[in-house]
Parts: C-alpha cells; sequence; structure tokens
C-alpha cells in the first residue's frame, strides 16, 4: 500500500501533466466513452509502474512510454471493433494551398484522418512528432534508434504527402 504523500505526489504529476493523456487519447480513440476508458487504464498502468520510474529520466518521457504502449494495446484490442463499423469519408478537394479557414480546418481534419489510418507506432511517432518533440526524445519514450526515428517520419511525411496528392485528382 502506498503512503498518502504519494498518492499526493501522483495526483499532483497527473494533474501536471493530464493533457498528455488527453491527446493520446484522442489520437487513438474516436468515441468519447472509448476516450474515457482509455484514460483510465492509462491511469491505472501509470500508478501501477509508479516504482519502475527512473528518476534520471524526465517524468514526461516516462509517462510519454506507459501511455502510449497503454492506448496502443487498448487499440488493438478495439480494433476488431472498429473494423466492423464502415467509415464514412467525404472526398474533398485539397487545394495547394487552403484560400480559407474553412478550407484549413478540412485539410487538418484530413491529415488527421490519414494520420488515424496509420499502424499503431506510425501513428505514435506522427502524434510525438506533431507534439514538437526532438527526434531523441521521441527514441527515449518508444525505445527506438534516433536514425529509425527519421527514417520512419520521412517515409511517413512522403506517403501522407502523396495521400493528398491522390485527393487533388
Amino acid at each position: 500500500m502506498r503512503t498518502q504523500a504519494e498518492k499526493d505526489i501522483f495526483v499532483q504529476l497527473m494533474d501536471d501533466h493530464k493533457g498528455i493523456i488527453i491527446k493520446i487519447c484522442r489520437t487513438y480513440c474516436h468515441n468519447a466513452n472509448d476516450r474515457e476508458d482509455l484514460a483510465q487504464e492509462i491511469l491505472y498502468q501509470l500508478w501501477r509502474s509508479m516504482d519502475s520510474f527512473d528518476n534520471e529520466q524526465r517524468f514526461t518521457t516516462w509517462m510519454y512510454r506507459v501511455a502510449l504502449n497503454v492506448a496502443i494495446s487498448f487499440y488493438r484490442k478495439n480494433k476488431i471493433k472498429d473494423d466492423l463499423i464502415a467509415m464514412q469519408h467525404d472526398p474533398v478537394d485539397i487545394a495547394d494551398e487552403p484560400d480559407s479557414k474553412e478550407e484549413l480546418e478540412s485539410d487538418i481534419g484530413q491529415l488527421q484522418q490519414f494520420i488515424n489510418e496509420l499502424k499503431e507506432l506510425d501513428r505514435a511517432l506522427m502524434f510525438l512528432y506533431l507534439e514538437s518533440k526532438s527526434y531523441r526524445e521521441i527514441a527515449e519514450i518508444l525505445g527506438i534508434t534516433e536514425t529509425n526515428v527519421a527514417t520512419r517520419i520521412s517515409r511517413i511525411k512522403d506517403k501522407l504527402k502523396q495521400k493528398f496528392s491522390a485527393l487533388k485528382k
């Protein structure tokens, strides 16, 4: 059993960094109930894993690692259910540069959809990349090399550009 002081520290850390959990839940779950379930599972696993936190590491790096691993596992478990639900997709014409705020929002929505279609690890890479994490931080969080991070991100960017180009046709 943990002491009240340990519980208070955990609650404060979660309150300080709840944005990480919210962003990961939004990235891996489209439905509000699933997001709540995933957030609870992430919090539970963080609580269970607190003893494994290495004080020489940044807390947020450790938190990202645990949270993303939980999210990927959660996504895999629920993938079968999601595969049974047909996705609706309205074709969107994307110009070279958006002419309006609506067009920009549409482009961002399309980008998010393309990212959601990526494999779990690639989605985690892009999530961290869009969070402005350095390649070194991404490598630490995901447990892969910086070179692998750079290569994969470059390939993902190329794939996303191709998808946007295909929409223009």
